[in-house]
C-alpha cells in the first residue's frame, strides 16, 4: 500500500509542477493606472536629470518625453477590459492544461487495472526466492537454486538437481561443471557420470572425446546397463569407423530397453542411418567390381575425391579421415595425403587420442614432412 501512496504523491507533484506556470496570467505590472503613471514619472525624472547634466540636448529630451507618453497611452489602452478576453483566454488555457495532464495518470490507472495485477502484493526477488517452490515459475526456481548453491557450494544434491537443467537449456559447459561439482560432493552415481559424459560430448561439438569415453566407462562400472553411457559409447564406435560394432551396440541397447523408454526412437534412427551407410558402401564396392579393369581405377579415384570433398566441407570421424589418407596414398597421391593429414589434425584438434593416431598413421605411410 505504501508504494501506491508514494506513486500518488509523485504523480500529483508532477501534475502541479506543470499546471502552475500554465495557470498563471501575464504579469500584473500594469494592473492599475497608478503603476503605469509611476513608471512614466520615473522616466520623465530620468530624462530631466540627463538634460540637467548636459548628457542629452533639449531636442533629444523632448523626443524622449514624447516616447514615454506614448508608452503610457498604450498601457492605458490595454487596461480597457481587464476581465474580458485576457481572463477568458486564461481560463481556457487552465482548463485545457488541467484536462490534458489529468488524463495521463487516469489513463495509466485504467490500463494497469485492465492488464496489470493491482490486487497482488509487492513481490521483490528476495521474497519470491523465499516463497513456496511449488508456486514459483521456472526462472525464479532456477535463481533460487543458484543462489542456494552460491552460498552452499558443497551441496552435492543441489548440484545434481541443477546439472540436468543446464543440459536441457543447451548450456553444456555449465552442465559439465555442475555434474563435476555433484560428483565431488558425494553424488558419484552412474547417472551423474553418464550426464557428465554427455555434457563433455556436447561441449566438444558432438565428438566423443577420450575424456568423455573415460567418464562413460566409469558410469558403466557403477551401472553396467546404464542406457545413456551405452548409447554414447556406441556413437564412439561409429565415429571410430567401426560401423558393425556400433550396430551391434545399438541393437543390444534396444534389446535391453524397458517398455516405453523415451530414448528408443533415437537409437532406432541411429541404426537406420548406419544400415543405410553400410548398404551404400557394399553396393558401391559391388558395382566397382563389375566394371572393366580399365574403369575400376577411375571409379575408385572418383570415390576418393568425393570423400575428400565431403570431409573438407563438413569434417568427419577419425576413421573417415584415415580411410581418405590411406586411399590417397595407395593412389600415389602423397601430397594430397599429407594435406589430408594436416586438415584432419585441424578438424580433430580437440581429440588428443585422434591426434596421436593421426601421427602414427602419417609415420606408418611415410607422410611426415622431413626435418629441415
Amino acid at each position: 500500500m505504501l508504494i501506491w501512496i508514494i506513486f500518488a504523491v509523485m504523480t500529483g507533484a508532477a501534475v502541479f509542477a506543470l499546471l502552475w506556470p500554465l495557470g498563471r496570467g501575464q504579469g500584473a505590472a500594469f494592473a492599475d493606472g497608478s503603476d503605469a503613471a509611476s513608471l512614466y514619472r520615473a522616466q520623465i525624472n530620468e530624462i530631466d536629470r540627463d538634460l540637467g547634466r548636459a548628457l542629452i540636448g533639449p531636442a533629444e529630451a523632448e523626443a524622449a518625453r514624447v516616447e514615454a507618453a506614448r508608452r503610457l497611452l498604450r498601457a492605458a489602452d490595454k487596461e480597457g477590459d481587464p476581465a474580458g478576453e485576457t481572463e477568458s483566454s486564461l481560463r481556457r488555457r487552465r482548463a485545457s492544461s488541467a484536462l490534458a495532464l489529468s488524463c495521463v495518470p487516469l489513463l495509466a490507472l485504467l490500463v494497469y487495472g485492465a492488464y496489470g495485477s493491482p490486487t497482488r502484493p509487492d513481490q521483490p526477488l528476495s521474497a519470491r526466492l523465499r516463497g513456496d517452490p511449488s508456486q514459483q515459475d521456472f526462472a525464479v526456481s532456477l535463481a533460487r537454486i543458484e543462489a542456494h548453491l552460491a552460498a552452499n557450494p558443497a551441496d552435492g544434491r543441489g548440484w545434481a538437481v541443477l546439472a540436468p537443467v543446464y543440459l536441457r537449456q543447451g548450456r553444456p559447459d555449465d552442465a559439465a561443471r555442475a555434474f563435476a561439482a555433484a560428483i565431488r560432493n558425494g553424488e558419484d552415481g552412474a547417472e551423474m557420470r553418464a550426464g557428465l559424459g554427455e555434457a563433455q560430448i556436447l561441449t566438444a561439438g558432438g565428438v566423443v572425446t577420450a575424456e568423455a569415453r573415460e567418464t562413460l566407462a566409469e558410469a558403466l562400472k557403477r551401472e553396467p546397463g546404464n542406457p545413456r553411457a551405452r548409447y554414447f559409447l556406441a556413437i564412439a564406435k561409429e565415429q571410430d569407423g567401426d560401423s558393425q560394432g556400433a550396430v551391434a551396440a545399438f541393437e543390444s541397447l534396444l534389446k535391453d530397453a524397458p517398455p516405453g523408454a523415451a530414448w528408443v526412437s533415437a537409437v532406432r534412427q541411429r541404426l537406420q542411418a548406419l544400415d543405410s551407410q553400410l548398404l551404400d558402401g557394399d553396393t558401391a564396392r559391388a558395382a566397382i567390381a563389375k566394371l572393366p579393369a580399365a574403369d575400376q581405377q577411375a571409379a575408385i579415384r572418383g570415390m576418393v575425391e568425393g570423400l575428400a570433398e565431403r570431409l573438407k566441407a563438413g569434417g568427419g570421424t577419425l576413421a573417415e579421415w584415415e580411410r581418405l589418407v590411406r586411399s590417397q596414398n595407395v593412389l600415389g597421391e602423397k601430397a594430397a595425403a599429407r594435406e589430408a593429414v594436416a586438415m584432419a589434425r585441424s578438424r580433430l584438434s580437440q581429440d588428443s587420442a585422434a591426434l596421436v593416431q593421426l601421427e602414427q598413421l602419417a609415420g606408418e605411410l611415410g607422410l611426415k614432412e622431413p626435418a629441415p
